[in-house]
């Protein structure tokens, strides 16, 4: 499958969470079998047989693609979740949005010192949520070999929070 085609049906939401934000909606690609199939497909191709020790995946759509990826390489799932939402000892980072503050916690057993981990979620934009994550799978022990988008959103220059990590998001804006 074109990845062309993955493009063709992410959505544009306009005034989407506030006035003057054009959201890119992958809510599309997610419904359609074939479509999200294609994605996990070439996810999964890039870490295979890379020696891989878990998949990261960033609350909440990061969970959708990082499960399968999780499952397909058969390597263990790390939720980075939202402040709160973990039961056990956390780690947590805070970082800056456009618009204020949020802040992201990890198990602090949640790696094995040096395991290799790849951290996924849905969009790079500003790239502060990807680098506070980053900095939590390094605190808890674990390596980050790459860092996995699906969309980025280039003109916001969240690559610029991330110098230093392997990135890859094959669709761009």
């Amino acid at each position: 499958m074109d990845i062309k085609k993955v493009k063709a049906a992410i959505r544009d939401v306009p005034d989407f969470p506030k006035p003057g934000i054009i959201f890119k909606d992958i809510t599309p690609v997610l419904s359609d079998p074939k479509l999200f199939k294609a994605v996990i497909d070439l996810f999964v191709k890039r870490h295979k047989g890379k020696r891989i020790s878990k998949i990261a995946a960033i609350d909440a759509r990061g969970f959708l693609f990082g499960g399968a990826m999780a499952e397909r390489l058969g390597v263990g799932l790390v939720p980075i979740r939202k402040k709160g939402k973990l039961p056990y000892k956390t780690y947590e980072e805070t970082y800056d949005l456009e618009y204020g503050t949020a802040t992201i916690s990890i198990h602090q057993d949640a790696f094995k010192k040096g395991e290799r981990v790849v951290l996924i979620d849905d969009l790079l934009a500003t790239g502060g949520t990807a680098a506070a994550a980053a900095k939590l799978i390094e605190k808890a022990g674990g390596k980050v070999v790459e860092i996995d988008f699906l969309v980025e959103l280039g003109f916001l220059k969240g690559r610029g929070k991330l110098k230093g990590y392997k990135l890859f998001a094959p669709i761009k804006y």
